[in-house]
């Protein structure tokens, strides 16, 4: 089975479509970050910023698996 990949298209310029799930996640990261400081997120790690760095990973490969 192929997958057939859809580039975005920006000013004629054709830009990956790893591009864009990187930043689909970063702005799904930025959106879910204050309530990760609602919940005391960065309480639960003894380095909250490699706890970020991670979950982040963590939706990028999400996004780059399942579309």
């Amino acid at each position: 089975m192929t997958n057939t990949y859809r580039e975005l298209v920006v000013g004629g310029v054709l830009i990956a479509p790893i591009v864009s799930y990187a930043v689909i996640a970063l702005l799904a990261f930025l959106l879910l970050r204050p309530l990760l400081r609602f919940v005391g997120f960065a309480s639960w790690f003894s380095n909250p910023s490699l706890a970020e760095l991670s979950l982040y990973v963590a939706m990028f490969g999400l996004l780059a698996l399942f579309f």
